[in-house]
């Protein structure tokens, strides 16, 4: 029996699973050029790639305009401190890399690539790297064990004229610099006049204290402990990089330390950090308890004895996560931007300063989504921001590049920083936080969801990540002994504590049979027959559940055609009032997102059909925070070529005109019309023309083949389809679904549960 992790929400199982789904791994290599014809390949190797091989012989800074180098990151290792599990080798490093990898391109658009050096000898790995260098933008040390992590950095820096930046160093140092400059301002303390006590001498510690340092806070203020107690001035047997912070003090505990320190950063072991410590603290202690998964002493317990703490731990299920995913992709987007020879002092204070400052700002809706619909404020809960804050991709950069620029590490200049900002914005889309803030809204509210199909395994794992992600109450449809059976073969103990419903439960049977014969007996149906529906089907079953107030949301299908479902449904659900039942697929490529209608019910819909379709579309695009922008789609473009199947979307157009509406629409228009901006100079006179977000599709076969093929082919994401206008809370996940994409329809009915109104 595989265990379950103590980290997170998912079985040992999960995680090979994952890593195995599809290609194995995380990452891939795909081409920035077209390469289909016999000239394409000619042009992209030989003899056409002599040419650019010729001009970087010439000039080796044309590396950079003819090849991927500045935008390629390497990701190294070997092994030797593999997260918190030690000196595991290189080949073992590897997932972790790949994962790396995948955080830089999610999160900055930074291409990268995992290099795992099997060797424990420094001076070999060095040598590795040095003689690799060149062929990246960038080099990210990762998981290198102290000292050999200082030695190697450094020494590259000196070979390399490309930033080389050891995260497990200065990212958590640049985040910590940015809460401690946070939490004085709020406490208003000096940073010139803390005493600080840093426990933990690793890596990550020593960064952070040469970071603090820089920042303002005096050498003799700080007060380093590593296992063994206090590092002081003589104490034998401890290395040159601990050595540079020893104290001059008699003290020789982390207890005595603790004694009127203003700041505590922990970077050692759970449970170190007693309360007895805390109460010793000065007025408004500041307490970064870094410890992962578990840190020096849980807020909960700092609570008890001090209301005048400002705390931040590694963790996100505390306020104030001091976490490197809101540095380490920004940073290496600036300096790869401006081509800098190295991250330099000047280039993490920056980064540190922009990350504190954005914490000050008003924070916009976006943001506001991220969190769960509450506008977090500058305070003693929120130092830090988001990792999920879409801000960061634009300011951090920034401020980096201009440093880099300012401090002369910059071999390219950036004249216009509004403009790169900007710029700098478009590279991410603001959907890929949307299952963020969706996720962080239901986590409040806990909604009873039911999983109809409660003994298919993907049903199964998606309502078991449900529940053990503390997103809401899963509740399964199913044979309990059949249940059991499935969540042994998915990796978990069968009497895994999950609510499971049956037919056999005699008194909701008979309650939900009278609602259901209620509503269907003028409709020819009999009692006995709506008896047969409830103890036969499930999706009967889980929509009287939700009717019955004995559940808030449903999420079915997985194992049959969206049709079927939706059949099954239409004899027990209606519409909302005004409305009509549709499929909305949100899909997401190339760092946009639309959204397509209808995907999934009307085959060929009436042109107040599709008006219909479009109203209801904008209503659900700015639930997820978006300005809806709507183009009628057709094979033809206003009125080119006119034929009999265009003429239902131009009829719409012209039903629109009369319908007073708050957004802006066109058409009839073809897909590449209404997505690619270069056709605004062909059609100046439409403001959705090359920006349009949702499309709605003439048929139901046209909407069906597009998403399809450009999930298959396209390498598009989707969300969805989701089933807009049911007057229930119920979402159906197509056929073949992963676990992943039911969880994601899931968290959305329980969203939709919460902010719409279905009694109207």
């Amino acid at each position: 029996m595989t265990k379950k992790s103590k980290i997170d929400h998912y079985t040992d199982k999960e995680a090979l699973d994952f890593h195995t789904q599809g290609k194995s791994g995380k990452i891939e290599i795909n081409s920035s050029k077209p390469l289909i014809t016999k000239r394409d390949l000619s042009l992209a190797y030989s003899p056409g790639v002599a040419v650019p091989v010729k001009e970087i012989e010439k000039n080796p800074e044309a590396a950079y305009d003819y090849t991927s180098k500045g935008n390629l990151v390497a990701v190294i290792s070997n092994g030797s401190a593999i997260l918190g599990l030690g000196n595991l080798g290189a080949l073992a490093s590897k997932p972790v890399m790949e994962g790396k990898s995948v955080l830089f391109k999610r999160f900055a658009d930074i291409d990268s690539i995992d290099i795992e050096v099997d060797s424990s000898d420094a001076n070999e790995i060095i040598n590795t790297i040095k003689n690799i260098g060149n062929t990246f933008g960038g080099i990210n040390l990762e998981d290198i064990a102290a000292p050999d992590c200082f030695i190697i950095e450094q020494k590259l820096k000196e070979l390399l004229d490309i930033p080389v930046f050891h995260d497990d160093q200065h990212g958590t140092a640049i985040i910590t610099t940015a809460a401690l400059i946070n939490a004085l301002d709020i406490s208003k303390k000096k940073i010139t006049e803390i005493k600080v006590v840093i426990n933990g001498a690793g890596a990550s510690a020593i960064a952070c204290t040469n970071l603090f340092k820089l920042s303002g806070v005096k050498s003799e203020n700080v007060i380093m402990c590593d296992r063994l107690g206090i590092i002081y001035k003589g104490r034998e047997k401890i290395d040159q990089f601990k050595s540079a912070h020893a104290a001059e003090t008699t003290l020789r505990t982390l207890a005595e330390a603790m004694k009127g320190a203003d700041v505590f950063l922990g970077l050692s072991a759970k449970d170190v950090v007693t309360k007895d410590m805390i109460i010793s603290m000065a007025k408004n202690p500041i307490i970064f308890a870094c410890a992962n998964p578990d840190p020096e002493i849980k807020p909960e317990l700092i609570d008890e004895v001090r209301t005048d703490a400002i705390v931040a731990t590694g963790r996100s299920d505390y306020p104030n996560q001091v976490n490197n995913l809101i540095g380490f992709p920004y940073i290496f987007r600036g300096a790869l931007d401006v081509r800098a020879k190295e991250i330099n002092e000047e280039m993490k204070v920056a980064a540190a300063k922009a990350i504190a400052q954005l914490a000050r700002e008003e924070v916009p809706d976006e943001v506001v989504a991220a969190y769960g619909g509450e506008r977090p404020r500058y305070g003693r809960e929120y130092i830090i921001p988001s990792t999920f804050d879409p801000r960061l991709i634009s300011v951090i950069p920034a401020a980096v590049a201009e440093a880099a620029m300012k401090s002369g590490v910059a071999r390219k200049k950036i004249n216009d920083i509004e403009k790169y900002k900007e710029d700098l914005s478009r590279r991410l889309d603001p959907s890929m936080n949307i299952m963020q803030g969706i996720n962080a809204q239901i986590k409040k509210s806990q909604k009873r969801v039911v999983f109809a199909e409660g003994e298919d395994p993907n049903i199964l794992r998606a309502a078991v990540a449900f529940k053990n992600s503390k997103l809401g109450i899963p509740i399964l449809i199913g044979k309990e002994e059949r249940v059991k059976e499935q969540l042994k073969n998915i990796g978990l103990d069968e009497n895994f504590n999950i609510e499971i419903v049956s037919s056999k439960d005699i008194d909701k049977r008979d309650r939900y049979t009278k609602h259901l014969y209620k509503k269907l007996q003028r409709s020819g149906m009999l009692e006995r027959e709506c008896d047969h529906l409830v103890r036969n089907d499930r999706v009967t079953w889980g929509s009287c559940m939700l009717a019955c107030g004995d559940a808030d949301a449903m999420v079915t299908g997985g194992t049959r055609h969206h049709a079927a479902t939706i059949e099954k449904l239409n004899k027990v659900v209606d519409s909302r009032p005004g409305e009509i039942i549709f499929g909305l697929t949100m899909l997401v490529s190339k760092g946009r997102t639309v959204f397509v209608s209808d995907t999934n019910v009307h085959d060929n819909p009436t042109a107040e059909q599709l008006v219909q379709i479009a109203i209801s579309s904008t209503r659900v695009a700015r639930l997820f925070g978006f300005d809806p922008k709507v183009a009628f789609l057709s094979h033809s473009t206003f009125g080119k070529p006119a034929t009999v199947r265009t003429k239902h979307v131009r009829e719409a157009i012209e039903l629109m005109k009369t319908k007073k509406v708050d957004f802006d629409y066109d058409g009839e228009m073809q897909p590449d019309v209404a997505l690619n901006p270069e056709y605004k100079e062909s059609y100046p006179f439409s403001k959705i023309v090359g920006n349009a977000n949702i499309l709605i599709m003439p048929a139901l076969h046209s909407a069906s083949i597009s998403v399809k093929i450009m999930k298959t082919f396209g390498g598009a994401k989707l969300i969805g389809p989701l089933l807009i206008g049911l007057g229930l809370p119920i979402e159906i996940a197509p056929l073949r679904s992963s676990p992943s994409e039911i969880l994601n329809l899931a968290s959305i009915a329980a969203y939709s549960s919460e902010v719409i109104n279905y009694k109207d």
